[in-house]
């Protein structure tokens, strides 16, 4: 399926470029990966979703460590079964894109390392964080004792307010001393 502005049309192409970071060319590209993803049949769906074990298999998040939260962040699936629909799949090429505002980066990225969706970043997601970076082999799992040296070091960096947590403007607090963070978050087709 060769993908043409026509297939999206000319309005949509315009309202998805002003409500993204994409450009039209970006668009269009997203669009054709989406599109290959979908089976044949699944193609003339007016809304269809293509399943998180398909969007895994792309290259481009295969190796991510967060895959599978990515998808379900992006999801709008009930219940989040971390498929995307065309559009899910926009918002998350739009929020990983070189021009999405560290704004934007760091509230999904939060997102994404909340992973019990409390709103906060407490121990337990932390330690999930954690070992999602390190791997969870023996060879690379922190003990336990490094585990919570290092939780306790995270939470006395970030946890301004100390409650035992990090929300979501201590997150972004820290995010904007880090001047690798924006350039390291995406994702390009």
């Amino acid at each position: 399926m060769g993908t043409t502005a026509s297939q999206l049309g000319k309005d949509l192409l315009s309202e998805y470029q002003e409500l993204t970071f994409l450009t039209k060319q970006e668009i269009l590209l997203a669009h054709k990966r989406f599109s290959e993803l979908l089976a044949k049949e699944e193609r003339s769906l007016p809304s269809p979703r293509v399943p998180m074990e398909k969007i895994l298999s792309l290259p481009e998040l295969k190796s991510n460590p967060f895959k599978k939260r990515i998808c379900h962040v992006f999801s709008t699936s009930d219940p989040k079964d971390g498929s995307l629909t065309f559009e899910d799949f926009l918002d998350l090429l739009s929020a990983f894109s070189d021009s999405a505002t560290l704004e934007i980066k760091s509230h999904y990225a939060f997102r994404i390392f909340d992973f019990d969706d409390d709103g906060t970043l407490d121990g337990r997601d932390l330690e999930k964080l954690v070992n999602c970076l390190t791997g969870e082999t023996e060879d690379t799992r922190l003990t336990s004792e490094e585990m919570r040296q290092l939780i306790g070091n995270i939470l006395e960096e970030s946890d301004i307010d100390k409650d035992g947590t990090v929300n979501l403007s201590e997150f972004q607090h820290v995010i904007s001393r880090s001047p690798d963070f924006v350039s390291s978050f995406k994702i390009v087709l």
